[in-house]
């Protein structure tokens, strides 16, 4: 039997590429986006939902399902070197493409549309989102649960402006979020090549940068002409 699933809304984020985006919700939490309800939601929708610190966002990897699935996938916590059944990780390369995050909800608006407005994000720009749920810490936080191959958070890296004064005419939010998203070193687990230089797009920006050893070097901006 085959379920029909139509998203409910769509997520704004200054995250335009699936590279650099965080790999886990919450690791990033300058990360702030925007989920609109789709019209036919009104106010009373969410009716009750503030008086919740986070939701658990349900949604399509929708950029990852012309690159199909795959049984087994390699974990970039593990340098990609090992392979791990697809059910035992956050792979968007999964049988339905369905992703689950954790965001912390900042506040709610309700104009012509209802707006949910989010920090910790992990989500690309134009993310359906298929349902949207309280997090109940009584019932869903485990602390002392085993976690596998992701039992502590990423070792972070270092991030300098090269010149200093580059990040001097960002604003501050965004100047947190660039260096907070590449701290995460965003390289494939499989890349460790010093002299090469990734690109990043946050918001309107290009991000250049290079990374040797555990020290990130932002060394240019360009401004993205939509």
């Amino acid at each position: 039997m085959q379920h029909l699933i139509s998203p409910i809304a769509y997520v704004s984020s200054p995250y335009t590429q699936k590279f650099g985006i965080p790999r886990q919700p919450n690791l990033v939490p300058q990360a702030k986006i925007i989920i609109e309800l789709n019209p036919e939601f009104s106010e009373a929708s969410v009716r009750g939902l503030t008086d919740f610190d986070y939701i658990w966002v349900h949604f399509i990897f929708h950029d990852a399902i012309d690159e199909g699935w795959a049984q087994m996938v390699r974990p970039p916590r593990l340098g990609g070197k090992q392979k791990k059944g697809v059910f035992a990780t956050r792979s968007p390369h999964r049988p339905n493409h369905l992703g689950l995050s954790l965001l912390k909800l900042e506040k709610i608006e309700t104009h012509k549309t209802v707006q949910l407005f989010c920090s910790g994000a992990d989500l690309l720009n134009g993310t359906p989102v298929i349902d949207i749920k309280p997090y109940i810490p009584f019932v869903e936080a485990k602390t002392n649960a085993r976690s596998g191959f992701a039992h502590a958070a990423p070792e972070l890296l270092s991030v300098i402006w090269q010149p200093e004064n580059l990040a001097d005419k960002l604003d501050k939010d965004l100047q947190l979020l660039i260096e907070q998203s590449i701290a995460q070193d965003p390289r494939p687990a499989y890349q460790n090549i010093p002299e090469r230089e990734y690109v990043m797009r946050i918001a309107d920006k290009e991000v250049h940068f290079v990374i040797q050893e555990r020290i990130a070097n932002i060394i240019k901006l360009v401004e993205i002409n939509n």
